[in-house]
């Protein structure tokens, strides 16, 4: 009956969109993250705002968008569902409002509102205008609000955002044996990032920057393509750091600029060494400059034989950690201190890799991903793929598969520490097959053309997909890397490590003589309760955590096919209520909710950073 009332008043809500003819947020905007220059401005936003539920979704209808009253505050970023006692299982209508000058200097220039995201449906107004909205979480999206601006007085922005659980959405809801998702942490609602107000010049500015990068021998080589809003005939590129300071000019073909720039005695990016030139480009009219942008850039190439992944030519073992965002009353909201103490203890640990489970993280962890050297697994928001013979919802799903390549891709392009795409997690097939058909299904065919969008859009780095164990492993015909999640230990074999790791370590070498490609374990590892002990290793000790771990890494240790594990997970986090979660929580972190170490901490901390010194896994 629930559903049945969700449905009709989602219904509901897209008739009254369509009636106020909300436009889509252009994924092509987000490009360039906001930045304060000689001629960009930003005015950031974040802070208290006025809020106030709408369970009834009565707002639109009572044009809450020209002011809200009766309002609660709450802090901005942050999710609503820590913020508040009686709203932890809200996920429906929630208003937001803030106001703000918008500095008498910035006449004349286009003005931009950026959110750093929400969960999941936003639909914004400025001074009681319809202005857009935007589907989907976890991503940025812009608006250009230039004529709803009013100078001289305070600006009223107002934010309708909802977080429904719909299985026409990349991160599906639905029952499951974990409770209310079928995926494992807590769905945190709200303005989770920061809010900008930033300006553009309004003639002609910079669009885009795209840099793809390479080496030969001791040269490296930056390919940059620029795209610009007017039609200027030329630009300059300034790229400094590490005894270079270089400017090369390039021309513009209409709204395109390309050109290849060698950088002599280049200094690489890894791990070891995060080096990073500092790239600007100079946007000029009649030798004036217009606009400027800069983005750190390292000089990188990852690529894989059939047994390793090669970083700059070399293999690679990949030893890291699956990491959701989480933290006690933030939630998923950004904590800039959080995201520094997470590279810190990622690094003290000895790992060189992360994953970002279930769903991309905040600019600001990939920026501190680049300076630290730390090499990232980009995951899509998409958990769960295919797993419904509705074709309609199969196209309605299509619809987000492809909108988030589009926007994740473009926002991440150019970071060097994302060396590969997870573009599906643990999907499920849609036609279940007798045993020996060997006839591939609907869900092959629609992967496959999902897989190659990827490829297009970017063909620099690496594409996997994570499997769990009810496959589809034929799909790893397409992949880059062998990708699996095997809890094998924990959520079955409990209790029975040897025979987990004897089961996984066979899998791992029939699919390795099958695709010839090397493997990854992706997720591995076991829940440890705080507090709970025992003399001989048992479920839910840390001493089992560990002898599980122990024996898997040195299982991997011994296969020269293996590139790579991600243990799962970093750090406990806040999922749904469900028998498996106790307190709500998913106890498979080296490292507390609150980031103390358990004692799997310091056993990982022993042995990477001993093995690192004996160039072994």
């Amino acid at each position: 009956m629930k559903k049945l009332i969700i449905a009709i008043a989602i219904f509901f809500t897209g008739l009254q969109l369509f009636a106020q003819d909300f436009k889509k947020a252009d994924f092509a905007g987000i490009a360039l993250q906001p930045q304060q220059n000689d001629i960009r401005n930003i005015k950031k936003l974040s802070g208290i705002w006025k809020f106030k539920v709408d369970p009834e979704n009565e707002g639109i209808n009572n044009n809450w968008f020209t002011g809200l009253s009766n309002s609660n505050s709450i802090a901005v970023p942050g999710s609503w569902n820590n913020q508040f006692t009686d709203l932890n299982q809200y996920r429906e209508w929630a208003w937001y409002e803030t106001e703000s000058y918008v500095p008498s200097s910035w006449q004349g220039e286009r003005i931009y509102l950026w959110f750093g995201e929400a969960s999941s449906v936003a639909k914004i107004w400025v001074n009681g205008k319809e202005i857009g909205q935007h589907e989907g979480g976890h991503v940025p999206f812009t608006f250009d609000i230039t004529s709803e601006i009013k100078w001289d007085q305070s600006n009223r922005i107002t934010v309708q955002v909802e977080n429904i659980f719909d299985d026409e959405r990349m991160i599906a809801g639905g029952f499951s044996r974990l409770g209310i998702t079928n995926y494992d942490y807590f769905p945190y609602s709200g303005l989770n990032r920061d809010v900008y107000l930033y300006s553009l010049p309004s003639q002609s500015h910079i669009e885009d920057i795209t840099i793809k990068t390479d080496f030969k021998g001791k040269t490296g080589k930056l390919d940059i393509a620029i795209k610009q809003s007017g039609n200027l005939k030329r630009a300059k590129v300034l790229i400094q750091g590490h005894g270079i300071n270089k400017t090369t000019e390039v021309s513009f073909k209409q709204t395109l600029a390309q050109k290849k720039i060698n950088i002599p005695n280049v200094k690489l990016w890894s791990p070891s060494e995060a080096n990073l030139y500092k790239v600007t480009v100079l946007l000029e009219n009649k030798k004036k400059i217009v606009d400027r942008y800069s983005l750190d850039v390292g000089i990188r190439t990852i690529s894989v034989d059939n047994k390793h992944i090669l970083l700059n030519g070399e293999p690679i073992f990949l030893k890291g950690f699956s990491k959701n965002i989480d933290f006690p009353i933030y939630g998923t909201g950004k904590v800039n201190p959080v995201t520094i103490k997470d590279i810190e203890l990622i690094k003290w640990t000895g790992a060189n890799s992360v994953r970002t489970a279930g769903f991309p993280h905040d600019e600001e962890f990939y920026k501190a991903a680049d300076r630290n050297g730390i090499l990232v697994i980009a995951d899509f928001p998409a958990v769960g793929l295919f797993k419904t013979n509705d074709t309609t919802s199969i196209k309605n799903t299509e619809k987000f598969r492809y909108q988030y390549l589009d926007e994740i891709i473009t926002r991440n392009k150019n970071h060097p520490s994302i060396i590969m795409w997870n573009i599906a997690n643990e999907p499920k097939e849609m036609h279940r097959r007798p045993e020996g058909d060997k006839s591939k299904p609907i869900a092959y065919k629609l992967f496959a053309e999902y897989f190659q969008k990827a490829r297009t859009l970017d063909p620099t780095r690496l594409i996997i997909y994570v499997g769990e164990s009810s496959g589809p492993s034929e799909w790893y015909d397409l992949v880059d890397v062998i990708c699996l999640n095997r809890l094998n230990g924990y959520y079955t074999e409990n209790g029975q490590i040897d025979l987990a790791v004897e089961e996984v370590s066979t899998e791992l070498d029939e699919l390795h003589q099958q695709y010839n490609k090397p493997c990854m374990l992706i997720e591995v590892g076991a829940a440890a309760v705080p507090g709970m002990s025992a003399i001989e290793p048992e479920l839910f000790t840390s001493g089992y955590q560990i002898e599980l771990l122990k024996q898997y890494l040195t299982m991997l240790q011994r296969k020269n096919y293996v590139t790579g594990v991600q243990i799962s997970s970093f750090s406990d986090v806040k999922t749904t209520q469900s028998i498996i979660r106790l307190g709500g929580y998913n106890y498979l972190g080296v490292f507390t909710r609150n980031r103390r170490p358990k004692n799997t901490a310091y056993f990982l901390h022993e042995r990477w950073n001993e093995n690192a010194k004996m160039n072994s896994k």
